[in-house]
């Protein structure tokens, strides 16, 4: 089997840049220090995700944008309302070389689109319209103006191959055991897992990844310096040394409620599909579903209990999209975002038994045999309704299989057939 893993680079260090942001090996294009310093100033003012910013960005560039923000011309109300109350809190251009330098300290860079290590789906969250939205965290899905990465993998090269496995906090026993799993045999067919560091579903299909000796990728909804929750810390630790650690806030960011919904997007866009495993009727992880589906990736569902209330948002994502598949296992997961033709789940078979071989008249003879004592050929070809030379040659198979048993008066049911 070839092996598809990237290899590993050294340990993540602050190169010659700002923040570590350096080019990738073989050289490539770099995001300028002013361009770099302006999108997180940027990101600072408006929470990511903010279509307007996003546009102006693509427009005029980051550093005229800030410019026209700082200079109050923003495109509409809500934004420069947001805009004036975060210049009430600080300078953005003192944050953003505050956060630069603390990412130098951590040992994380910041990653631009400009940078080879971009990932190039995240794009299509250009084109992300959620039916509906009416939030504004549904509504503004623009792609991420850069990431904090802490690790030492290549970011779109990790994302490449990458499946997201999502669920409940509360998970239960069958949930974790079926996240671990999925984690485990993921990452055991190098495939990088990723999800979001919560507890329950997230953890566990971490840890299957990292028991695989795997890479996983923690998508966070505060500073890549504070991950949350602070339970997982350890878990954090062990991603960092041998994944990755992914943010679009600065670090220090606190993991305010909206952020994971807007994080969501990311983790959706950014992988070739996504898992749900376990979801209750209200639950984050079927908004990262919601996400997937509307980006036409493939959007995977493991059915669960229909007693168990943590079945109820999973299963209603099942009933509710065409474009949903139900999963049972690591083979249904890889034949969704696996090569076509390579990676086919084989159909779903109980164990072969002997009788699986027999034709029409074979089966008849058998099932035509008494329970107990010794019947004759004539006799038995009688009740079966077959000939009697067609009844002598299928005997001789069903005592080769060891299926039936010669007597000195006739023919019994063997009994423990051979397998």
């Amino acid at each position: 089997m070839d092996d598809r893993r990237p290899r590993r680079p050294g340990p993540a260090r602050p190169g010659g840049r700002p923040g570590g942001h350096r080019p990738q090996n073989g050289g490539g294009s770099v995001t300028s220090t002013e361009d770099l310093h302006a999108r997180v100033a940027l990101t600072w003012l408006a929470e990511p995700g903010t279509r307007s910013v996003y546009r102006l960005v693509g427009r005029l560039g980051a550093a005229a944008t800030l410019e026209l923000l700082l200079d109050g011309g923003a495109p509409d109300d809500t934004l420069r309302a947001t805009v004036a109350a975060r210049l009430d809190a600080g300078d953005p251009r003192a944050v953003a070389a505050g956060a630069v330098a603390l990412a130098d300290r951590l040992g994380a860079r910041i990653v631009c689109p400009a940078d080879d290590e971009w990932p190039a789906p995240l794009g299509d969250l250009e084109r992300l319209e959620l039916p509906g939205a009416s939030r504004r965290v549904d509504r503004e899905t623009a792609p991420p103006l850069c990431l904090w990465v802490r690790g030492g993998w290549p970011l779109a090269e990790v994302l490449d191959r990458s499946v997201a496995v999502v669920g409940a906090r509360a998970a239960t026993g069958y949930g974790v055991h079926v996240a671990t799993e999925l984690g485990y045999g993921l990452a055991d067919r190098e495939w990088t897992v990723v999800s979001g560091g919560a507890f329950g579903i997230d953890a566990a299909a971490h840890r299957g990844a990292l028991n695989a000796g795997g890479v996983t990728v923690a998508v966070l909804a505060c500073g890549v310096d504070r991950p949350y929750p602070m339970g997982n810390s350890a878990l954090f630790d062990r991603i960092a040394e041998t994944g990755l650690l992914v943010s679009e806030w600065l670090p220090g960011a606190e993991p305010l409620r909206p952020r994971f919904l807007i994080r969501n997007r990311v983790i959706a866009a950014g992988t070739r599909g996504s898992v749900l495993v376990e979801a209750a009727a209200r639950s984050g992880a079927a908004q990262t579903m919601h996400r997937a589906i509307a980006l036409r990736r493939p959007s995977m569902v493991v059915p669960g209990p229909v007693t168990s209330a943590l079945s109820v948002g999973a299963h209603e994502l099942l009933r509710e999209y065409d474009r949903t598949r139900l999963v049972t296992g690591l083979a249904h997961v890889l034949e969704e975002v696996g090569r076509i033709g390579a990676d086919l789940a084989p159909p779903a078979r109980g164990a072969a038994r002997p009788t699986d071989v027999l034709d029409d008249e074979a089966t008849m003879l058998r099932e035509s045999m008494p329970r107990r004592g010794t019947i004759g050929a004539d006799a038995l070809a009688a009740r079966a309704g077959v000939p009697v030379r067609t009844a002598l040659r299928k005997l001789a198979l069903l005592e080769e299989l060891g299926l039936v048993a010669r007597r000195d008066d006739g023919y019994a049911l063997a009994r423990s057939p051979s397998r």
